[in-house]
């Protein structure tokens, strides 16, 4: 199986990196796509040994999954770029921060097969947590294509769409909770006399137990955490610190406040949904049965009364008022 990412940034070569450390996926079978200013990036790539291209729609034809990891506010674009390549045996992961799959729908021509992920940094040591969601289009056997792909780089599991977003605020942006805490107990240590890697050190092999003891144990933390806090001993007496500073108020906030982020840009980075004539376009290009195509004559009569708003809106030269009713209307149905 050949994976290409169009995009080539921290998350792309974190799984690229994950992937090939695993010893499943060899350099040669990847490949990564980005502008020609970016060249710093293809050069990781290419020390990685993953193929590099500057053409996006190079990285559709030439592979089998194609992870789309990009910026959500040029999600539009490149995928008008890659969409005359993509083809019914293409499975199309998204890790585009809020962009849903309905968007992407829209984007690319009908019955496309999207999945949407939120993967986290340490997969790049093998140690990520995914959550993935399956599109309408996707077909049997695609959820175990992304299973066996995630889960080879860390833990995934399938949710829910509506799941995706809490999903990015906490396991998607816990990371670097985690280093904050690696950070703040670190410093602790270096203000009582520690040195500062012995201290780094202790921190994070102290969250990496904690983390490994509730998972091979299977107690819940409050159960774990009662264990180690005797009375009038040292643990307890930190805790009330941690509780007056409200630090589980704090984690709370900050796993609602990610989400709500990945929410509102997802929302915000939606351009004017692709009009009839445009997507008519798309469908010409891509190769398909009669009857398929026939079927799918249905699935776009939704958008008639849009891409006639719009066709009138051109003729007429300057309707502002029309171009915010359907620029609202994008944001509804997305």
């Amino acid at each position: 199986m050949k994976i290409g990412f169009i995009g080539a940034g921290k998350m792309a070569q974190a799984l690229a990196r994950g992937l090939i450390n695993s010893g499943r996926y060899p350099s040669q079978n990847l490949m990564a796509s980005c502008p020609k200013t970016d060249v710093s990036l293809l050069e990781d790539c290419k020390r990685l040994g993953i193929n590099t291209t500057h053409d996006n729609s190079q990285v559709a034809r030439e592979n089998d999954v194609v992870i789309l990891a990009v910026k959500p506010t040029i999600v539009s674009k490149v995928a008008s770029e890659i969409a005359p390549a993509i083809r019914r045996d293409h499975l199309l992961i998204s890790i585009a921060l809020g962009i849903t799959i309905r968007y992407i729908e829209q984007l690319l021509p009908s019955k496309s097969r999207i999945v949407r992920v939120m993967p986290n940094t340490p997969v790049v040591v093998g140690a990520g947590a995914s959550a993935y969601s399956m599109g309408s289009a996707c077909q049997d056997g695609d959820s175990q294509i992304v299973q066996d792909l995630l889960s080879t780089v860390g833990y995934a599991v399938e949710l829910p769409e509506i799941h995706i977003d809490p999903v990015t605020g906490l396991s998607g942006s816990g990371p670097s909770y985690g280093f904050a805490i690696i950070e703040g107990l670190s410093d602790g240590g270096v203000k009582l006399g520690l040195p500062r890697d012995l201290s780094m050190k202790l921190a994070a092999m102290t969250l990496y137990g904690a983390a490994k003891m509730f998972l091979e144990t299977g107690e819940h933390p409050a159960i774990l955490k009662e264990a180690i806090q005797s009375p009038g001993g040292s643990t307890i007496f930190g805790m009330h610190e941690l509780e007056k500073g409200g630090l589980r108020g704090l984690l709370i906030n900050a796993v609602e406040a990610g989400a709500e982020r990945s929410r509102h840009m997802g929302q915000t980075s939606l351009p004017h949904s692709r009009t009839k004539k445009a997507r008519k376009e798309i469908e010409e290009e891509f190769s398909d049965d009669d009857d398929d195509a026939s079927s799918d004559s249905d699935d776009e009569s939704s958008d008639d009364d849009e891409g006639d708003e719009l066709k009138n809106n051109e003729n007429g030269g300057k309707n502002k008022a029309l171009k915010k009713r359907i620029k609202k209307k994008d944001l509804e149905n997305n």
